[in-house]
């Protein structure tokens, strides 16, 4: 069984078309998504219509988080800066109202079974919503956060850095950033994860996708041009 794992697609929606043009021909049954599903890219309702379609097990991160506290009528202090603050703000204006409940909806962890295996899904870590998890975060640490979990994969996000690693017996799985990668390559990330009968094997994954799509989208929505840039190039640049 194989299933697409997700983090991080930041309302990017032509990457997340793009991903799933590429894994269709291998039939995944299942979509695991560890949050951070909305701001940046102009696409929120795009990005949680498709979620939704398909059915994707998903959690909240922090930039869903603030999100939802718009929705509450409530304020965040973090981030301060105007351009950054638009892209939070822009998002909530835009959501539908059947997409203000799916993201309403969303809890910080998920744990369920597939296959027979145990799966949690969790944006930072088991640990800490807002921990990040690296392909070098020492295996001391990661030691540690197997034996906070019965799980035999752990799925997280936030940290915008795939990798896979086996420590204690737990997969720890962090598909990197569907929607917005800052190691200097713009395409989108992605992991498989395949369970067949007890084995476990994953593979990450690349994808180019139109980024120009979104350009246009931002200068559509007159939203700071820096983001173009930063989609264009795939760095954080604010």
């Amino acid at each position: 069984m194989k299933i697409l794992v997700l983090s991080d697609i930041h309302g990017n929606y032509p990457a997340l078309a793009a991903i799933e043009n590429e894994v269709r021909p291998l039939g995944c049954a299942h979509v695991l998504n560890a949050g951070d599903s909305t701001v940046y890219a102009p696409f929120p309702n795009e990005t949680i219509d498709w979620l939704r379609a398909n059915r994707a097990y998903s959690i909240r991160g922090n930039t869903d988080d603030k999100v939802i506290k718009l929705l509450k009528g409530k304020d965040f202090k973090k981030p301060s800066k105007p351009d950054k603050r638009i892209m939070y703000t822009s998002t909530a204006a835009a959501l539908t109202a059947e997409n203000r409940r799916f993201l309403l909806g969303l809890k910080k962890k998920k744990l369920l079974s597939l296959g027979k295996t145990a799966i949690g899904l969790f944006h930072g870590s088991p640990a800490d919503h807002d921990e990040q998890l690296f392909v070098d975060t020492p295996d001391k640490r990661l030691r540690e956060l197997a034996a906070l979990t019965a799980c035999r994969v752990v799925v997280v996000g936030h940290s915008h850095s795939p990798f896979h690693r086996c420590v204690q017996g737990v997969h720890f799985i962090n598909p990197g950033s569907a929607g917005r990668m800052f190691d200097g390559n713009p395409a989108a990330s992605y992991a498989v994860l395949d369970l067949d009968r007890g084995r476990i094997e994953v593979s990450l994954h690349r994808c180019v996708y139109d980024i120009e799509a979104v350009a246009r989208g931002l200068a559509r929505h007159q939203l700071p041009a820096l983001y173009i840039e930063m989609f264009r190039t795939g760095t954080k640049l604010n």
